[in-house]
């Protein structure tokens, strides 16, 4: 599986290469990317949105996995881009670990959001009641309970370690098993599970 980047903004592509840690192919041409297959196709809004349904649906119909950055990040364009088969979308001069983050996290199979997004999704989900989401929280130990219902509202492992005095790496360890636990992949999934 290659990584392919195609940009329509040099300084873009530039940002890109110096962040990634593996071998990489940059495209000059949006046609070149038809031939893809099987790789992860790294690529700017603004080079697809004239015809992001007919790019989107060419590119996963070659089983691609087509991560789309966005210079000015759009919650509704999130959800359409996702929609359309994208396996992730983020801001196109994100820090550099969001962006390995997304290639690590497509790789797995999953599909990547940028964290600020992921928040606004889970704050948007209906609210269960509370007997539903106790019953679940039930499989959990009281520290990840704790650390469940703070990522289920929406709060970043960051702010889950202010909050419980721990740190962010102990945090995410209580996700990971709560993750297992529960199987879910990830905390979107867990808001959907306990909202």
């Amino acid at each position: 599986m290659d990584i392919i980047l195609y940009s329509d903004d040099i300084n873009l592509l530039s940002y890109w290469e110096n962040t990634l840690e593996e071998k990489y192919l940059v495209v000059d041409e949006l046609q070149e990317l038809t031939n893809s297959l099987g790789n992860i196709i790294i690529i700017n809004y603004c080079a697809i949105n004239k015809n992001e349904r007919e790019m989107l649906s060419l590119f996963n119909k070659n089983e691609n996995l087509v991560l789309v950055l966005h210079r000015t990040p759009d919650i509704q364009v999130a959800r359409k881009i996702l929609a359309l088969g994208a396996k992730g979308y983020g801001n196109a001069l994100m820090q550099e670990h969001f962006i390995l983050s997304a290639i690590k996290t497509m790789k797995e199979g999953m599909i990547w959001l940028h964290p600020e997004f992921t928040s606004l999704l889970i704050n948007q989900i209906p609210i269960q009641e509370e007997r539903d989401v106790l019953f679940v929280l039930d499989k959990l130990s009281e520290r990840e309970k704790e650390v469940a219902l703070l990522l289920k509202d929406g709060d970043t492992y960051k702010s889950v370690a202010q909050k419980l005095d721990i740190t962010p790496r102990t945090v995410k360890a209580h996700a990971q098993s709560i993750y297992t636990k529960l199987f879910i992949k990830d905390r979107l999934a867990l808001a959907l599970l306990l909202k």
